[in-house]
């Protein structure tokens, strides 16, 4: 089996719900500081969190805990809703959310915002790459008014860029017209870590 398919998820990684019960607090702590380190705040909106096989593991067990999924053929439809987001090597994957909590932040933002899914980019060793919407999901999430309070994206790199990737230092730029920053994020060597992981085979 190569190495693609064995970062995808079965059913037999899905623990049904009393298993998961005995594992989910050991499972929950390892993941929140897991998240630590693949989560990236761009500005006081944007959060993008990159996603691996064991953060879209928790959001199935999770999603299959709070909605009650009991059946192989409702894990099976998750798998193939969360998949996608399991970056491949070569690729990162990244949830991005749009953080507003008020009404009027949500009315000013969200139509300011529109594209947002193609604005960001990563910077490393005089490459950039720039993201991409996820394409399973992009129908759901792109729209021409409004945007969507979260998107799944992917950056895809060349092997050239995935050998250069981590040299040196990494940033993640946010180039938006309505929300550009004057500075992007330099990522932490623990991220960076993660990052190439997930690029490698």
């Amino acid at each position: 089996m190569n190495a693609t398919a064995d970062r995808k998820l079965t059913l037999a990684d899905i623990s049904d719900l009393r298993a998961y019960e005995r594992e989910r607090e050991e499972f929950r702590a390892r993941i929140i500081e897991l998240k630590k380190k693949r989560r990236v705040g761009l500005g006081p909106h944007v959060t993008l969190l990159f996603e691996n096989r064991d953060t879209i593991r928790f959001q199935i067990q999770e999603m299959a805990r709070v909605e009650k999924i009991f059946t192989d053929e409702g894990i099976e439809g998750e798998l193939r809703v969360y998949n996608p987001l399991i970056p491949e090597p070569g690729s990162l994957s990244a949830t991005l959310f749009v953080e507003l909590t008020s009404d009027e932040d949500l009315r000013e933002w969200l139509p300011r915002l529109v594209g947002i899914e193609r604005a960001v980019v990563l910077r490393f060793g005089g490459h950039e790459v720039r993201c991409t919407p996820e394409a399973e999901h992009e129908s759901q999430l792109t729209r021409d008014e409004i945007t969507a309070s979260v998107h799944y994206v992917q950056f895809h790199l060349t092997p050239e860029q995935v050998a250069a990737f981590g040299d040196g230092p990494v940033e993640l730029v946010l180039d938006h017209p309505a929300y550009e920053l004057e500075h992007g994020e330099d990522l932490a060597p623990s991220t960076v870590a993660e990052l190439r992981a997930d690029l490698g085979d």
